[in-house]
C-alpha cells in the first residue's frame, strides 16, 4: 500500500527529532499498514516503535512517546475544540470549562484571577512533554490527567503540573504567590521531582484527598475494632495506604469480660480487614491496601504469621492484607544465641501486671525498660506464657517471606530511639510501606448519649498518622546541581498539603495539624550512579550515599527551619529532640568531618524551631520513577530491558540513560551482593529521621541460613524497618499510594 501524506510527514518529523534512529526501517514498516487515519496511524507508528526498543536503541521510547503526545494533543483539541496545537494557549478556559463540568473544584477561579491564570500560561514549557519516555507518558495519561466523566481527555501533561501548582500555592500571601507556583512548576515540569500519586491524581479535582500514608493504632475493644474499620474504609476509598498495628487486641484463647477463653484473637479481625480492603477500593481503580502489624512476643503470632501462605486452612487465611512484625533488639539476640522466647497476651499482662508490654522499648543498646518489663512478666508466678525457641518463630517469617514477600521487618528499639518526637508519644508500627515512622496512640470512644434528639459520640482522639509525601529525582537533580533550589520549594509544597489537604478521619486532622508531618524522598539512586560510573558494590557508592543524604537531610531541616521563622514552629516541638539538640547529637553530626554547617544549623533550629516534625522518609516510588523516566527509590534495577507489565498493557522498558557507557554500571537486583545494599543504606538511614523502603532481592533457592544473616546484617546496622523480600519465584505487588 502507499503511505498516506499524512503518515510520510509523522515519519519525516521522527527522522529530524530522532537522527539516531533508524527511521527508514519505519518507513518500510508502515508501508503494509494501509490508509489508516488519524488515531490509528499513531497507534501503529507506537506499536511499531516499541518493537524497535532494545539495549542497542533505546531512544525508540522517546520516539513511541512524541507520537504518544500527537495523538493526546489530537485528543485534548477534539475536546476542547481547538486545533491540537493551540490546546496550551488555552489554560483559562480548560479551568472554566472543568469547573463548570464539576471536575475541577471552584476554588481555583476563586483564588486566581483572570489576569493570574494568562500569566501561567505564559510560564507552561511545552517543551518539557519531550521529557517522558513512552511509559511514563503514557502511565500519566492513562492515571492522571484530568478527563470528564466519559473519560474523556482535557487536560495535558504541563497543565496537570500547573494545576497542582496552584492548589498546594493557593493558600501563600499573594503578593508571592505567582512567583512560588512557577517555582513549584519548575520543580515539577523539569521532572526534578515528583509529588505522590494521591496528590497527583486528585489535585484540583473534586474529589479523593492528597495524603499518601495512614497509621492507625487499634485499642482493645470491641468499639475500637469496629470504629478503626469504619475509619479504614474511609481512608481506603479515598485512595490512602493504610497500616494497621494490632499488638494491643487479645490473644485467642484469652478471657472477654471474665470468661476464660472467649476471645478468638488478631486472625478475625484481620478477616474483617482483608474483606474492607477488598471491597472499598479506591474510587474503582485498584483495591485497598492494607497492612496489618503485630508484636513478635504476642501469642498469636505463629496463626498471624501463616495468615498469607497459599496453604492451610483458608479460615485462618488473609491474602489480600500486607503483614509485618515488630520486633525488638532482645528478640533477635535470642535468635543469635539460639535462646528461648516467650509469648504472652497483652490483654492478660495488663490486666496481670498492670502495664503494657508494647508500650516500653530499649532506650540503650543492650539495655533498657523493654527487657526490663519482659523479664518481669517471665518471672511473674501468675501470668500464664508459652516458651519456644526464638529460632522458630524467625523461621516462620522467613518461610512466609520466601512464599509471600511478607511479613515486613519494624526494628521498634531502634526507631523508637531516634524518633526526634518521643516527648509525646510512642511509635508502635510503620506504614504499609515501611518509610513512615511517627508517634501513634490509640483514639478511645469516651461516652454516647442523647441531646436534642441526636445522639452524640465523644471520642479522645489519639494520634492517628498522616503522611505528605514527594520525592527528589536524583538523577535529574544532581545532574543540574538543582538540590539547593529544589528542596526549599519541595518542602514548602509538602507543608502546604497538611493545611489544604480534607481527610476524612478527623483524628488524623488533628494529628496532621499536630506534628505537619512531612515524608521528602528520593529516587533514582541506580540511575545516578550509572552516570556517575560508580559501581553498586563499591566503597565509592557506599561514601557517596552518606556524603548524599547527608546533604538532602540539611538542605531539607533548613528548609523547614525557614519555613519555621516564616510561618511558625510545629505545636510539638518544645522538648522535643529538634529544640535540645539531641536530634543532631544522636547522629554525630558535630563528630564529623562534614563540609556542613551543622553547629550553625542546630543553633537556628533551637531559636526558630522547624515547621515539620518529620521531614524524610524513601518510599517506594515504582510508578512516579517510571512517569519520570528513571530508577526506583534507591533500589537497584531487575534488569537492563525488560517489559512493564500493567492491568491492561505491557511494554518494553529499558534501563534510563542506557549507552555503552552506563551499561556496566547496572548490574541486576538478584546479582548484586545485598551486604553492599545494606552498607549504602546503613549510611543512608542515619540521615533520614524516619526510614526506607528497602528490599532484599535473593535467589529463590537462597539457604535458610544466609537470609537469617542478612536480617542479622540489616538489624545490627541499625536499619529501621526492611520491606520485601524479592525473590526470582515470587510475584509482588507494588504499592501505589506511597509513591511520590
Amino acid at each position: 500500500m502507499v503511505q498516506t501524506l499524512q503518515t510520510i510527514e509523522i515519519l519525516e518529523e521522527l527522522k529530524k527529532e530522532f537522527p539516531q534512529l533508524d527511521v527508514e526501517h519505519l518507513y518500510k514498516r508502515t508501508q503494509e499498514m494501509g490508509q489508516l487515519k488519524d488515531e490509528g496511524i499513531y497507534d501503529q507508528l507506537i506499536l511499531e516503535c516499541l518493537s524497535f526498543i532494545s539495549m542497542d536503541e533505546p531512544d525508540w521510547t522517546f520516539a513511541a512517546s512524541r507520537l504518544l503526545l500527537n495523538k493526546l494533543y489530537m485528543e485534548a483539541g477534539k475536546n476542547r475544540e481547538c486545533l491540537p496545537e493551540e490546546c496550551y494557549g488555552n489554560f483559562y478556559k480548560l479551568i472554566e470549562r472543568l469547573t463548570v463540568l464539576g471536575i475541577y473544584e471552584a476554588d481555583l477561579l476563586d483564588t486566581y484571577s483572570k489576569a493570574d491564570i494568562r500569566e501561567l500560561e505564559k510560564a507552561i514549557r511545552k517543551e518539557n512533554d519531550y521529557l517522558f519516555t513512552y511509559i511514563g507518558l503514557k502511565m500519566l495519561a492513562d492515571r492522571y490527567l484530568a478527563r470528564d466523566r466519559q473519560k474523556n481527555l482535557f487536560e495535558l501533561p504541563q497543565e496537570r503540573f500547573m494545576v497542582i501548582s496552584m492548589v498546594l500555592m493557593k493558600k501563600e500571601h499573594p503578593d508571592k504567590r505567582l512567583d512560588l507556583v512557577k517555582e513549584a512548576y519548575w520543580a515539577m515540569s523539569g521532572l526534578y521531582m515528583t509529588v505522590a500519586t494521591p496528590t497527583l491524581a486528585n489535585a484540583g479535582k473534586n474529589w479523593g484527598q492528597l495524603s499518601s500514608c495512614f497509621v492507625e493504632t487499634v485499642d482493645d475493644s470491641l468499639d475500637a475494632i469496629y470504629d478503626s474499620n469504619t475509619d479504614i474504609a474511609s481512608l481506603s476509598k479515598n485512595g490512602g495506604g493504610i497500616g494497621v498495628y494490632l499488638g494491643k487486641i487479645r490473644s485467642r484463647g484469652s478471657d472477654i469480660k471474665g470468661f476464660k477463653g472467649a476471645s478468638s484473637g488478631v486472625i478475625p479481625w484481620m478477616k474483617q480487614l482483608n474483606n474492607t480492603a477488598v471491597s472499598v477500593d479506591q474510587l474503582g481503580q485498584r483495591q485497598g491496601a492494607v497492612s496489618v502489624y503485630l508484636d513478635v512476643w504476642h501469642k498469636d503470632i505463629f496463626s498471624f504469621l501463616d495468615a498469607k501462605l497459599n496453604n492451610g486452612d483458608e479460615r485462618q487465611r488473609t491474602h489480600d492484607l500486607f503483614t509485618g512484625v515488630c520486633i525488638p533488639d532482645l528478640f533477635m539476640e535470642k535468635v543469635e544465641s539460639r535462646g528461648h522466647w516467650y509469648l504472652f497476651d497483652p490483654h492478660e499482662v495488663r490486666t496481670v501486671m498492670g502495664f503494657s508490654l508494647e508500650d516500653f522499648y530499649d532506650e540503650g543498646e543492650g539495655e533498657g525498660s523493654f527487657r526490663q518489663k519482659y523479664k518481669e512478666c517471665i518471672d511473674s508466678p501468675i501470668l500464664s506464657r508459652e516458651k519456644v525457641p526464638a529460632i522458630e518463630i524467625m523461621k516462620s517469617i522467613m518461610r512466609s517471606q520466601l512464599e509471600t514477600g511478607t511479613p515486613f521487618m519494624f526494628y521498634r528499639d531502634e526507631v523508637n530511639r531516634k524518633n526526634a518526637n518521643s516527648h509525646c508519644g510512642m511509635i508502635y508500627c510503620t506504614n504499609l510501606c515501611t518509610e513512615i515512622i511517627q508517634n501513634q496512640s490509640v483514639t478511645k470512644r469516651v461516652e454516647e448519649y442523647t441531646k436534642d434528639g441526636k445522639i452524640i459520640i465523644e471520642k479522645i482522639p489519639g494520634d492517628f498518622v498522616v503522611c505528605n509525601l514527594s520525592s527528589i529525582n536524583l538523577a535529574r537533580a544532581c545532574q543540574f546541581n538543582a538540590l539547593e533550589r529544589l528542596i526549599p520549594i519541595q518542602v514548602r509544597m509538602l507543608d502546604n498539603v497538611i493545611d489544604i489537604n480534607n481527610i476524612p478521619v478527623l483524628q488524623g486532622q488533628i494529628t496532621n495539624q499536630k506534628y505537619r508531618a512531612i515524608g521528602l524522598g528520593t529516587f533514582g539512586w541506580h540511575h545516578l550512579l550509572a552516570l556517575k560510573k560508580v559501581p553498586w558494590e563499591s566503597e565509592e557508592a557506599v561514601d557517596f550515599a552518606d556524603a548524599l543524604y547527608e546533604k538532602i537531610a540539611f538542605l531539607t531541616i533548613k528548609s523547614s527551619m525557614k519555613l519555621a521563622k516564616e510561618k511558625g514552629k510545629y505545636s510539638a516541638f518544645e522538648g522535643s529532640d529538634w529544640e535540645s539538640g539531641a536530634y543532631f547529637k544522636k547522629r554525630g553530626y558535630f563528630d564529623s568531618e562534614s563540609s556542613l554547617n551543622w553547629s550553625v544549623l542546630k543553633d537556628e533550629v533551637r531559636e526558630f524551631g522547624v515547621r515539620n516534625g518529620y521531614l524524610l522518609a524513601v518510599a517506594p516510588n515504582a510508578s512516579t520513577a517510571l512517569i519520570a523516566g528513571s530508577t526506583p527509590s534507591i533500589d537497584p534495577i531487575f534488569n537492563k530491558q525488560y517489559s512493564e507489565e500493567k492491568k491492561d498493557y505491557r511494554i518494553p522498558v529499558t534501563a534510563p540513560d542506557l549507552n555503552s557507557e552506563t551499561i556496566w554500571y547496572y548490574k541486576s537486583a538478584y546479582h548484586i551482593d545485598q551486604e553492599w545494599s545494606l552498607l549504602q543504606n546503613a549510611k543512608r538511614q542515619k540521615h533520614i529521621d524516619q526510614s526506607i523502603s528497602f528490599n532484599f532481592y535473593i535467589p529463590n533457592n537462597i539457604k535458610a541460613i544466609d537470609l537469617l544473616n542478612l536480617h542479622l546484617s540489616a538489624w545490627k546496622k541499625r536499619l529501621k524497618t526492611t520491606y520485601y523480600v524479592r525473590s526470582t519465584s515470587s510475584e509482588i505487588g507494588d504499592c501505589e499510594s506511597c509513591s511520590s
